[in-house]
């Protein structure tokens, strides 16, 4: 039986602690996008694949550090991940991704009726994490929409290859006031299990962006006149090499629907 969905007002989820919030989204209360809530927590994109191919994905993440920097772990079989909180990676994302040999194949709100007893699961630090950080030190981030997501782009930079995985790194780019430019390479250095600080500020075509109207995914962004466009490596890099390695079966948390975890955002963690 579907869940049933409430739909509480975005501005009021963002006085909800990570504990709240997360038994909002695993009761079906909210399935929306996650970016500025959960202030001061750590939020994660999940990878889950089975575990004949765990060993490769994750030297492929070891290798690409800032695209897929590592946060936790789940024991092959389980659906649990202690070292991020009180989680259940089948329920505990507001929306999934469910691909079938590389070719998105249809979308989920909870994975319960998929999970199989061989699946590994990785967590990846989102840049979501600090944009309630950046609001508190008065960089204004533009928000694009209800129901859209962040533009993000394949570039010409080559990741490192492991196994089957392999590909061009992915960014996400957000519009930044060019005088908050230095204020956000130095705050967001300091949550390097977020994506750390920008791979790129200004010119698209550097890095290999020939169109910023026709992003890869999410939703293209028009640039005022006073902003310039930042870009941080994104954990969609580690998506895309999933498509591209084609396994007959991969989840992912949805773009911009994160996992809220019970971490420190800035916690160091080995």
């Amino acid at each position: 039986m579907p869940r049933q969905t409430i739909s509480p007002i975005y501005e009021d989820l963002r006085r909800v602690d990570a504990n709240r919030l997360r038994r909002l989204v695993r009761t079906g209360a909210y399935e929306g996008h996650t970016g500025g809530l959960a202030r001061g927590k750590l939020q994660a994109n999940v990878v889950i694949i089975p575990r004949s191919f765990a060993d490769d994905f994750h030297l492929f993440c070891v290798r690409n550090p800032k695209p897929c920097p590592l946060v936790g772990l789940s024991r092959a079989g389980s659906p649990l991940i202690p070292a991020l909180g009180d989680i259940d990676i089948r329920t505990d994302a507001p929306q999934y991704n469910i691909y079938r040999f590389g070719e998105l194949t249809g979308q989920k709100t909870d994975i319960i009726d998929l999970w199989q007893d061989d699946f590994a699961a990785f967590a990846f630090g989102s840049s979501l994490t600090v944009e309630a950080a950046l609001a508190e030190k008065g960089v204004r981030l533009r928000r694009i929409g209800c129901g859209k997501a962040l533009p993000k782009f394949r570039t010409r930079i080559e990741t490192c290859r492991a196994g089957p995985f392999g590909g061009e790194m992915v960014v996400s780019m957000r519009a930044v006031r060019r005088r908050d430019v230095d204020k956000v390479r130095a705050l967001t250095a300091g949550f390097p299990h977020a994506h750390g600080s920008p791979i790129h500020v200004g010119e698209p075509s550097i890095i290999g962006i020939y169109d910023m109207m026709a992003p890869d995914w999410g939703d293209a962004v028009d640039l005022m006149d006073e902003e310039v466009p930042v870009f941080w490596a994104s954990s969609i890099t580690a998506q895309d090499a999933l498509a591209r390695a084609e396994l007959a079966i991969s989840i992912t948390v949805s773009p911009g629907h994160m996992l809220i975890t019970d971490v420190d955002a800035r916690a160091p963690r080995g």
